[in-house]
């Protein structure tokens, strides 16, 4: 079996709760489905704050499993 492992990084709303960016997360597993590949494995972690006005950041590590 064949394997990828990418990590994606959301950056939380400056206001409210959520990530702005989920479309980020999105597209990456797309992406990756469209090779050939599915969604083994997702964690997250919290990857720290970019101050003031910056939003929280959260890491997103995904493992992918061929499916050929």
């Amino acid at each position: 079996m064949q394997y990828v492992v990418l990590q994606v990084i959301l950056k939380e709303k400056l206001w409210g709760t959520g990530s702005g960016n989920l479309t980020s997360l999105e597209s990456t597993i797309n992406a990756q489905a469209a090779k050939g590949y599915r969604l083994h494995t997702i964690t997250t972690s919290s990857s720290g704050s970019k101050g003031l006005g910056g939003g929280d950041r959260i890491q997103a590590t995904m493992v992918f499993e061929s499916l050929t």
